[in-house]
């Protein structure tokens, strides 16, 4: 019930959208359908569905055919005969596994539970990309914030000094005050320059996750209610997040896997059936016989072994030693998913006692500069006194911008550690949303030898530039098709930003 609320609330949020700019809800759009490190994962559970169909292969029937055109080039003693050929042979022969010790439904069930495990981790790696994507959204209006507050800090230092200056030459204020007056506008030049190099690595960023550069971004949607307190935010994160669903598959997989080992050291038995024909193509067979020769057979194969080298205890004492990593894991897993959440929900609190704060002490910095300009000049305030209300100022100003960053960036979190930062609890509709299960049901319970893909068509979409491309690139067409550079893919409808 409490996730469907969540949800709910988060879908209404991410919907109510600025049509003049780029909003959060199609920067996770463009994420979900073109980020690299997602579309790989994809792949890779495919990969994993296709073990599926290879584990119940080892419990088909299986057809073979020998064909030999043979002829004797000498012959001596009691081998010889009345030709040398040459001699057609064709031989067909069909096993079918009746009994192999329990490793084929093992293999087959860890197999499957492996495909689960794949879901989850596909599952977790979508809300780690929401989580970065929803970063470098903040990071950059963040930083484009504190760019236009230090901008602003320099064009008030600048008239600061030239009004100091000012004031120098008719003897009001001393070479003092100026020296003071230059040196802060320096500092906050330099200031300037740090955040607008930090700017520039967060639209890098951002161009890295998203897939393109960051235009005009609109505020971000409110957060849905959060719980309330930590402890309610671990009971939600154990029911529902993917990674320690992944690390459970893992550990139940392993367990069939110690069976199939165990199945090594059992009998197996199968059902031959065969058909051989001969001819010889000379004409000449010994002793005025027929020329060619047919046989079937029919029968049961029991494979019954008796002594591998200690290799089957080998395999099964590895096996094991897996299972108990992989248990060992699930416990590790269990205690991250608990640090994520208490993590996640106190940076979310702290975050938003400090914008509380934050706002207070904007005001107030405001009231003392205020106050501040108003002594200085009837001589009750020096300028340095000035100049540090307006440090202060942009100092709680800046805090003012972080922590409202820092507050959304945890409360995401937060809901990713839950297991509720996915494309359906998002309700993210720039497309349909990607199946895990319709390559499942297509691959996992094939027959044919001779099914396959076509060449995977690169899904993830190029950031580089005309402009950026060398004249002799490592990354070639033969590696990604298409041209050097792809345009960003984004919801139907909108417009995507200037690269």
């Amino acid at each position: 019930m409490y996730r469907r609320l969540i949800s709910a609330s988060l879908v209404a949020a991410l919907m109510a959208g600025t049509a003049s700019a780029d909003t959060l809800r199609e920067a996770l759009i463009s994420s979900y359908q073109t980020n690299p490190s997602l579309t790989a994962q994809r792949e890779s559970l495919k990969a994993t569905d296709a073990t599926v169909a290879i584990a119940r292969a080892a419990g088909r029937p299986q057809i073979s055919a020998t064909v030999g055109l043979n002829r004797s080039i000498t012959q001596s003693g009691v081998l010889v005969s009345s030709g040398k050929g040459p001699n057609l042979s064709v031989s067909a022969g069909v096993s079918y596994p009746l009994f192999n010790g329990g490793s084929v439904r093992n293999s087959v069930r860890a197999a499957q539970t492996r495909v689960e495990a794949g879901r989850a981790t596909l599952t977790a790696v979508e809300g780690d990309i929401f989580v970065q994507a929803v970063s470098a959204y903040m990071n950059v209006i963040r930083d484009r914030s504190v760019v236009e507050l230090n901008a602003n800090n320099v064009r008030v230092l600048e008239t600061n000094l030239e009004a100091t200056r000012d004031r120098f030459q008719i003897g009001d204020l001393t070479r003092t005050d100026v020296a003071q007056s230059e040196a802060r506008l320096q500092l906050g030049r330099s200031q300037l320059a740090q955040a607008q190099g930090q700017l520039t690595a967060s639209e890098a960023t951002y161009r890295q996750v998203i897939g393109h550069a960051p235009g005009q971004l609109a505020p971000p949607p409110p957060l849905p209610p959060l719980p309330t307190t930590p402890d309610e935010a671990v009971r939600i994160a154990l029911a529902g997040n993917p990674d320690l669903t992944a690390t459970s598959r893992q550990a139940i997989a392993a367990g069939y896997d110690v069976n199939v080992a165990r199945a090594g050291r059992l009998p197996t038995i199968s059902a031959q059936a065969g058909a051989d024909y001969v001819n010889n193509l000379a004409g000449n067979a010994p002793f005025n016989g027929p020329n060619t020769g047919t046989q079937t057979t029919v029968g049961l194969g029991v494979n019954l072994p008796i002594f591998q080298g200690g290799l089957p205890a080998a395999r099964i004492r590895q096996a094991q030693a897996l299972q108990g990593q992989a248990l060992e894991q699930v416990v590790g897993t269990e205690r991250a998913v608990v640090q994520a959440a208490r993590a996640s929900f106190a940076a979310y609190d702290a975050a938003e006692r400090a914008i509380k704060s934050n706002t207070v002490a904007v005001q107030a910095n405001e009231l003392a500069l205020e106050g501040a300009r108003a002594e200085q000049s009837v001589g009750t305030r020096t300028v340095l006194d000035v100049l540090n209300a307006e440090q202060e100022l942009l100092n709680s100003q800046v805090a003012l911008v972080t922590a409202k960053r820092d507050a959304y960036v945890a409360g995401f979190q937060l809901l990713n550690a839950m297991g509720q930062a996915q494309a359906q609890d998002l309700g993210l509709e720039g497309g349909p949303l990607y199946d895990p299960l319709g390559n499942y049901r297509r691959i996992a319970g094939n027959w044919s030898d001779w099914a396959s893909d076509p060449r995977h068509p690169t899904v993830a979409t190029r950031t580089v530039s005309p402009q950026e491309m060398p004249a002799t690139p490592i990354v070639t067409p033969q590696l990604v098709p298409g041209p050097g550079f792809s345009a960003p893919v984004v919801a139907p409808g909108v417009t995507p930003p200037a690269q």
